[in-house]
């Protein structure tokens, strides 16, 4: 157990096939909200495969500004990409107590000689990534503060029975900055403007989309 943890996480997700099996022959985690799990430009040859909670995966740009990459959940696995020797590309922080399977790349690579169906399952979760980040990449460079504020907003979105759209997760305005790349002030007109026309409203711990947000803003 990781000498810093706190509250426990239910540990006992449903993770089944070559990913169930693999859990199984690595050292359990526990790390508490803010802990990192990595840090960028550090070098190690350990895979994270999240059992509970939930991690965000970030780094700075140029201008020291953060920027999140995405937020993963149980199933997930972190840390793949220096499995080759390199230098971490990103770090990782608990956003809540979160439990994870810690991996060396020599258990690992026993696990996809005894179970190659694996190599294929780690294979799709790095293109939908690498995917996700060609998207962002053109959305930045494509759609405009709002443009983005709006995808966002309506990717995280879930339809309810009355007709709105429910986030159901504490995002601040500064959350939302990093993972679209701008400044939180930014972020605040925006949101503050969409609350005025009726298109959201902001509560403590969710926001709730009241109706389809405007193209163009």
């Amino acid at each position: 157990m990781d000498p810093g943890a706190d509250e426990t996480p239910d540990p006992h997700s449903a993770l089944d096939g070559p990913t169930g099996r693999l859990i199984a022959r690595g050292q359990q985690r526990r790390y508490r909200r803010g802990m990192h799990l990595i840090n960028e430009g550090e070098r190690g040859d350990t895979l994270f495969v999240v059992l509970s909670g939930r991690v965000r995966s970030y780094s700075f740009d140029a201008r020291d500004r953060e920027i999140t990459y995405g937020v993963y959940g149980p199933g997930e696995t972190l840390g793949e990409m220096s499995l080759d020797g390199g230098p971490r590309s990103a770090s990782v922080v608990a956003l809540e107590p979160t439990l994870c399977a810690v991996l060396t790349r020599q258990v690992l690579l026993e696990h996809i000689a005894s179970h190659p169906e694996f190599a294929l399952e780690l294979l799709t979760k790095v293109i939908r990534r690498a995917r996700m980040a060609t998207l962002s990449a053109r959305n930045m460079a494509l759609l405009d503060v709002y443009g983005r504020v709006a995808q966002l907003l309506d990717s995280l979105a879930v339809a309810q029975a009355d007709g709105t759209r429910l986030i159901d997760e504490r995002l601040t305005h500064a959350e939302i900055a990093s993972r679209v790349g701008c400044s939180r002030e930014m972020v605040s007109r925006l949101m503050k403007d969409l609350e005025r026309g009726g298109y959201v409203h902001a509560e403590t711990r969710r926001v709730v989309v009241l109706r389809s947000l405007p193209a163009r803003w």
